[in-house]
């Protein structure tokens, strides 16, 4: 019988050793599986919150449709019937400029008729088939991509608030190829966007009538899919089909070794463990921490890679108290508008059940990687913050009925100029570490389809090095 250890117990892990159990049965490979999680509760940064009948989400608030990879593994343990979309209202999302939230346009004539972007910024952006090709061999940022495709005033009103919004990341630092690898594949496939969209959409027309469905240019969409009961539903059925004699709760592991009589050798604050596999499905830099004495090269690439901070404040309010129209996502505000918070998820208009009857959800974001001192804040002053941007961007003078505030000290990765390099040197080390096997948002996707679709990648490279051993 084969040994395996997934450390980690947030999706990541958890779907990993999932779908590691599932391709060893099919395979004839006999595994005892063990997964191992820190803290006391799995999920990771997976967490639904109920109090005072709201549902706050600790962390991410679903999943987009537009993928399989999560969608096949609820259907795999039979919840798929189960799922809950976001309300269609949820399409509508915003973006707060000039003392107003502006809705992002959807279609060529809503864009025009749209005063988000200045006339100049649209001229520019329609000179996009002729913007300049991408410098030769260079890693580009998102920045200078925006800038060099579609002009100052777009990046600054339209990619950074995206790029805040998805990743809490600056764009002067993140990297095009690594952070929106389709949109650098569109550009160097077709020479621009517009370009890539109008032949995409004939594509697109040519094989629907063939019963067939491509992506749009700018890459999937998908509507934001969740749960009755909050995301956390997902993790804790992935923990209860993998049994409680497999998930280990509140065990830290501290370290991984070459092993004797196997492989490796897992050391945990409760004692050494034996295995001929080990999935380390950490944050990069846990696992930088417990790989540094066995091989400190694979644990410098890991040290390289950062993270931003980022604050959650869940308000309440009575509804009948807020003047201000709640259909939609929320909005983004970009950073040249001088707020404290990100922006505003209007949670309980995408999701039902996410507050009490005659009452609403609102969660801000502050802090990322533009502004790391804010997770240091004190919960009197993120209030403060939140309740004076409210009040600018929603015209909300009344105090929230509930409050909750979230802190992650390193909440997202940032795939920052180089990320490619990392990954391949990283590649190359482990190569020299047959059955090591790394996986989670560190590396190449920070949403959760990135997650599931890395575990299923984890969990295939597993199955295949233990039927070789």
């Amino acid at each position: 019988m084969k040994k395996a250890i997934v450390v980690g117990g947030g999706i990541s892990g958890l779907a990993a050793a999932y779908v590691l159990r599932t391709k060893a049965r099919e395979a004839g490979v006999e595994l005892d599986l063990t997964v191992l999680e820190k803290e006391e509760r799995t999920g990771g940064k997976i967490w639904s919150i109920k109090e005072e009948g709201y549902l706050c989400e600790w962390g991410p608030n679903g999943f987009l449709d537009s993928k399989p990879q999560t969608l096949d593994l609820c259907a795999d343990l039979g919840v798929r019937e189960s799922l809950l979309r976001s309300n269609d209202d949820a399409r509508k999302r915003f973006i707060f400029s000039n003392g107003m939230l502006h809705r992002l346009p959807e279609n060529g004539p809503s864009f025009f008729a749209s005063k988000l972007i200045s006339w100049p910024g649209k001229i520019r952006l329609a000179m996009e088939p002729f913007a300049p090709k991408p410098p030769a061999g260079i890693d580009e940022t998102l920045a200078a991509f925006g800038r060099r495709r579609l002009g100052k005033e777009a990046l600054e009103k339209l990619i950074s608030p995206m790029v805040s919004g998805i990743f809490a990341g600056d764009p002067e630092t993140m990297s095009l190829k690594s952070c929106f690898p389709r949109i650098a594949e569109l550009e160097s496939e077709y020479g621009g966007l517009v370009m890539a969209m109008i032949l995409l959409a004939r594509k697109k027309q040519r094989e629907r009538a063939e019963g067939k469905v491509v992506s749009s240019a700018a890459g999937p969409g998908g509507i934001l899919t969740s749960f009755r009961e909050g995301i956390q539903t997902l993790t804790n059925i992935l923990e209860e089909k993998l049994g409680n004699g497999t998930v280990v709760t509140g065990r830290e592991t501290t370290g991984i070794r070459a092993g004797k009589s196997v492989p490796y050798t897992v050391r945990t604050v409760a004692g050494d463990l034996e295995a001929d596999l080990v999935v380390v499905a950490a944050p990069s830099f846990a696992a930088a921490g417990m790989l540094r004495e066995f091989d400190p090269g694979i644990a410098g690439i890991l040290d390289d890679i950062p993270y931003a901070s980022m604050t959650v404040a869940c308000f309440g309010y009575e509804r009948e108290r807020l003047a201000h129209d709640l259909d939609g996502f929320g909005y983004l505000i970009p950073k040249g508008e001088g707020m404290s918070t990100l922006g505003t998820l209007w949670d309980s208009s995408i999701f039902e059940d996410r507050a009490p009857e005659g009452h609403v959800l609102l969660r801000s974001m502050l802090g990322g990687a533009c502004f790391p001192e804010y997770v240091e804040l004190s919960d009197e002053e993120v209030e403060r913050r939140v309740r004076e941007d409210l009040k600018t961007t929603m015209g909300i003078k009344v105090p929230p009925s509930f409050v909750r505030i979230f802190r992650h000290e390193k909440a997202i990765p940032q795939y920052t100029v180089g990320h490619g390099e990392r990954l391949r040197a990283l590649g190359e080390l482990l190569k020299a570490r047959p059955g090591l096997v790394l996986t989670g948002n560190s590396y190449r996707g920070i949403g959760l389809n990135d997650c599931v679709a890395a575990a299923n990648r984890a969990a295939e490279e597993g199955v295949a090095y233990l039927m070789g051993r």
